[in-house]
């Protein structure tokens, strides 16, 4: 799991689902698979079975190790499978644990769902008006609201999401399970990662590819944006209706929220991270001893800005890997606490030294604030910061939780007041313009609007 400290920035979710031709443990394989997905959402998780037909559940706030034994593992039995890892950008209630499952006339949907609907509100106040009931404040629900209607008056559940789609508009990258079908979703600016795994003849759809390497399945392909992907007992079958749009994959998959050991959409995130500390080195050097990096995000980028300014890379914080996960705390000093409940400076290696630190991104300003206090602490003679993003300036309105402009130190002060802020020798970003050097493809479209304010159209 990642570090998460008070400030850093909260991604929607990660999603799965298996179709299981091989008489694996449904249960046990989704299971392992969201512990590779557990960086993505630790609020609340969730896995839904399908046994011909026959839906079995659990879902519950908290880590997937906290959420399911042995016992909750064996009472999931069927041979198709869906599962959720949420962080709720609001309304953190048990009601919004995923995934979803809505029984109707037709039988049953079970939906998980990564991103946001920009349009969520207006849809749900228009399904309200004509009776429909909710259960929770999530998005997933208005989507299945609008997929079940659309099914009594389609051929297929296909048919439906066919009809759905562009009814909807934002970020979604979805899970869909009926009673005989699996249904992986993209939507078609592809704002949110989206693969196909498969082990034997079974099939599996996940956030990230590491969940596969974990599931040990082979990875096939990334669901295309605008792709919906059918798998049934005929096997697999594409619909590319809604393709060929620009794509807009978040950025920020790369810079923090993917595992390093991902490959979305093609691209390595380890190798976008090694590049981005490669490229903060010759744009902005430092004269130092050291290059360290703020586990875990930073680490990569700071070994590519070691590697490209001949500065040795070492150890500078340790993470407590055992202290779960903490509230987040409201005062300055519960706030200073919290940090040196997840990290501590190893003064050995930064005593006496001139230390470079990188890290993804600064928010509020608060956590990187304590820790160059905490380097400093220790004796680190200076701390220079290096960010491998450029600064947070604007929302985000597809499923990043990004602070309101008001708490964002960029919005409120220049570079150079930030660095007094927070006590740095030197700081700087990485530029905006260098964002498609990382090693990005060049065929391919990204959203930075978080940086730049360029909204996809």
């Amino acid at each position: 799991m990642k570090f998460e400290s008070p400030e850093k920035l909260h991604e929607e979710c990660g999603v799965l689902g298996f179709y299981n031709n091989d008489g694996f443990d449904t249960a046990r394989m989704l299971y392992y698979g969201m512990f590779a997905l557990q960086h993505r959402g630790q609020e609340s998780c969730g896995i839904v079975t399908n046994d011909d037909g026959k839906l079995y559940h659990r879902k519950e706030k908290g880590l997937v190790g906290e959420v399911f034994d042995g016992a909750a593992l064996n009472g999931l039995k069927g041979a198709i499978g869906v599962a959720h890892v949420r962080y709720a950008t609001e309304g953190d209630l048990r009601e919004n644990a995923q995934p979803i499952v809505s029984r109707y006339c037709k039988g049953s949907i079970t939906l998980a769902h990564n991103g946001n609907i920009i349009n969520a509100g207006a849809l749900r106040e228009e399904l309200e008006t004509r009776g429909a009931i909710f259960q929770s404040t999530n998005d997933t629900e208005v989507i299945m609201h609008l997929i079940a209607i659309a099914r009594t008056r389609t051929h297929s559940v296909e048919d439906a999401v066919a009809e759905v789609m562009p009814q909807i508009e934002g970020a979604y990258s979805m899970v869909l399970m009926s009673p005989r079908k699996l249904l992986g979703i993209r939507d078609p600016k592809g704002f949110r990662p989206l693969c196909i795994g498969k082990i034997k003849n079974s099939y599996i759809f996940a956030s990230e590819s590491a969940a596969l390497d974990t599931m040990r399945a082979e990875f096939v392909r990334d669901v295309e944006p605008g792709e919906v992907v059918l798998i049934d007992e005929n096997g697999i079958t594409s619909f590319k209706k809604f393709c060929g749009k620009k794509p807009s994959l978040c950025l920020f998959e790369y810079i923090y929220f993917a595992r390093p050991d991902s490959v979305i959409d093609g691209v390595s995130v380890y190798r976008t991270r090694v590049e981005t500390g490669r490229i903060l080195a010759r744009t902005y050097p430092a004269d130092a001893d050291v290059v360290i990096g703020v586990p875990d995000s930073g680490l990569h980028f700071a070994q590519g800005f070691a590697a490209e300014s001949g500065i040795p890379y070492g150890d500078g914080l340790v993470r407590n890997r055992y202290s779960g996960r903490t509230l987040i705390k409201q005062t300055q000093r519960e706030r200073e606490l919290a940090v040196n409940i997840k990290l501590n400076a190893l003064r050995a290696s930064v005593e006496g030294r001139r230390i470079v630190m990188v890290d993804d991104s600064i928010v509020r300003g608060t956590t990187m604030a304590n820790l160059i206090r905490l380097l400093k602490e220790n004796g680190a003679r200076e701390v220079h910061i290096r960010l491998g993003s450029p600064p947070f300036l604007w929302p985000c309105y597809f499923g990043t939780d990004i602070p309101s402009k008001k708490d964002l130190i960029a919005v409120k002060y220049p570079v150079d007041e930030i660095r007094k802020k927070v006590g740095a020798d030197s700081l700087h970003y990485m530029r905006l313009e260098d964002l498609q050097k990382i090693g990005v493809r060049s065929d391919f479209g990204y959203c930075d609007a978080c940086f730049s304010g360029n909204y996809p159209g």
